[in-house]
């Protein structure tokens, strides 16, 4: 019997290098203790994460990929809402393009925060930018730290509300930023040598399945190589009709939780809501693509 047909993988992290709450050594200990048979540190549009877990060392019985989560243009071919953002596994940290494409996106993300602060101000809320940075000392600020001050100043209960009130796209403190073209952040991460997967294919908030198909085979012709079918935010039937679909065109299949730390704190390194489990074969499958 393979002992690893019982072993858990999180191939979507997110560490204090952008928005999540714990370092990338922390991330590593972590899971080492749960006996988690592989991760990757997906951080948002920086891929100083992963480079940190790499000098702090990976023991031997946790496997790692390298990873990133890029922000990705809305498709004007498609009708949809949410957000799209596109996985990077097994990257080549040192890749030059690669490293131009996520300053232009980091510098993005740094540039939209004072505008956020401006229309909260507006609002009536007292915060500030330095009050944000004196609060999350560590990695790029964005909107999810901004919200956990919002919280913590008592302007709204939970991150969620927050999002949900002011925060999120069409809300009143909502801020858009500069992001990749789909092709070119596919052609980004294939250059760089690596695995560009579509994440979490529920919050892109296509409403029917021909449309979801057509935007799946689209982004094949692309590069395309995997859909991520394994989320906190996707239920068993989702699951099945992403894993279906991945199948169905070629794809690879992935997953993860997803996890923020205490910016989600209902979502856990492993296990998401309690009952998520993403096989270890889809990490060998990964690796052997």
């Amino acid at each position: 019997m393979d002992y690893r047909k019982n072993v858990r993988v999180d191939l979507h992290i997110h560490s204090t290098a952008s928005d999540g709450t714990l370092s990338p050594s922390e991330i590593i200990s972590l899971a080492h203790s749960l006996n988690l048979g592989a991760i990757a540190i997906t951080d948002h549009d920086t891929i100083e994460g992963s480079k940190e877990a790499l000098a702090f060392g990976i023991p031997p019985a946790l496997k790692f990929l390298t990873g990133v989560e890029i922000s990705v243009l809305s498709d004007p071919s498609f009708s949809f809402t949410g957000s799209f953002h596109l996985l990077g596994y097994s990257i080549r940290l040192n890749d030059p393009d690669l490293n131009q494409a996520l300053y232009k996106l980091q510098e993005a993300r740094k540039n939209r925060n004072p505008e956020i602060i401006k229309l909260l101000n507006n609002l009536g809320m007292d915060i500030s930018l330095k009050e944000v940075a004196d609060e999350f000392s560590e990695g790029q600020l964005g909107r999810p730290h901004i919200a956990g001050l919002m919280v913590k100043k008592g302007f709204v209960g939970t991150i969620n509300e927050a999002f949900d009130k002011y925060l999120g796209t069409g809300r009143p403190a909502y801020v858009d930023k500069y992001r990749l073209g789909c092709r070119q952040a596919i052609e980004v991460i294939l250059g760089a040598g690596g695995i560009p997967v579509l994440a979490h294919p529920v919050l892109l908030h296509i409403k029917d399945r021909n449309s979801f198909e057509n935007f799946i085979a689209e982004l094949k012709k692309t590069g395309l190589k995997g859909i991520e079918i394994y989320h906190s935010e996707q239920p068993p039937d989702l699951t099945a009709y992403y894993a279906d679909v991945s199948a169905r065109n070629g794809l690879l299949m992935t997953g993860g939780t997803d996890f923020h730390g205490s910016i989600k704190p209902d979502i856990k390194m492993g296990t998401g809501r309690g009952d998520l489990f993403v096989p270890y074969e889809l990490y060998e499958k990964l690796i052997n693509s």
